[in-house]
């Protein structure tokens, strides 16, 4: 399966009364976006591992968009992405 060598991982601001289940953008929220690029790497789900420039930023992403964060390194607090959107056209 040919896989986006390119994703952008969007972020929001969290609020203690966001619900974590609700995928819909909230409105007046901050928001980071991230660009990832695909590694040789897979995931523990077999699917492939990218990353930002700085190595920072790394996550498993599925064939349907699914992400999963993984730590870089110790004491990291990861946040799920709001939207994860192909770069590649």
């Amino acid at each position: 399966m040919a896989y986006p060598e390119r994703y952008e991982l969007v972020f929001e601001e969290p609020t203690p009364a966001a619900d974590p289940t609700d995928p819909a953008p909230r409105k007046g929220v901050e928001r980071d976006a991230v660009t990832v690029r695909r590694t040789a790497r897979a995931g523990a789900g077999g699917f492939p591992v990218y990353e930002d420039e700085t190595g920072i930023v790394r996550a498993e992403i599925s064939d349907r968009g699914e992400v999963r964060m993984l730590a870089s390194g110790g004491q990291q607090a990861l946040s799920t992405p709001v939207t994860a959107r192909s770069l590649d056209s």
